[in-house]
């Protein structure tokens, strides 16, 4: 994994800057998203892995598959990646893409688990905090966990706010055992 995360960022960082050149952030966001997801795929990864096939046929797997999604300069990458065998690389192309993206952006993805469902309100003052700690747009996606018993479970990047019931729960075990 770390292998392919040293050989995605330059393919990430080049991609970024033309997508920025051309003002296609989004569209170079979907077009990557959409081929990391096709790469993804077992049966593509078994493809992509075959000895029995060529770099060019599996590029055209490639580029059949998601024609439809990718305009030429998007198929154009997807021929580099091929040419350069870096196609199995593409989920962290994209990963290191999105976070390019969001720093350029200055936005940041948070994903919020909740004991309970978390009304609009809620969840627009809950974006404003973010927003004021982290000192970005932020967006969140949120899923209910019962087990948490209360709170919220806030992950961001690298940074996690365990606020849950669960979560303190588990501190007071830890400092007792000491």
């Amino acid at each position: 994994m770390a292998e392919f995360t040293t050989v995605a960022r330059p393919y990430a960082k080049a991609a970024f800057e033309h997508a920025m050149a051309g003002n296609a952030l989004t569209n170079w966001s979907d077009m990557i998203g959409f081929a990391a997801a096709v790469v993804a795929d077992e049966q593509m990864q078994m493809l992509l892995n075959s000895p029995h096939l060529t770099k060019e046929q599996q590029r055209d797997a490639m580029l059949k598959v998601c024609e439809s999604k990718l305009d030429a300069q998007g198929q154009n990458f997807l021929k580099i990646l091929s040419e350069n065998n870096r196609l199995l690389a593409l989920p962290q192309i994209a990963e290191i893409y999105e976070f390019l993206k969001a720093e350029f952006e200055k936005t940041i993805e948070a994903h919020v688990t909740s004991a309970a469902e978390l009304t609009a309100e809620q969840q627009d003052k809950l974006k404003q905090k973010l927003a004021s700690k982290l000192g970005r747009q932020v967006n969140i996606d949120v899923t209910v966990d019962s087990d948490l018993l209360g709170g919220l479970v806030i992950e961001a990047e690298d940074m996690v706010i365990d606020g849950s019931v669960r979560g303190k729960l588990a501190k007071l075990s830890e400092t007792l055992k000491v």
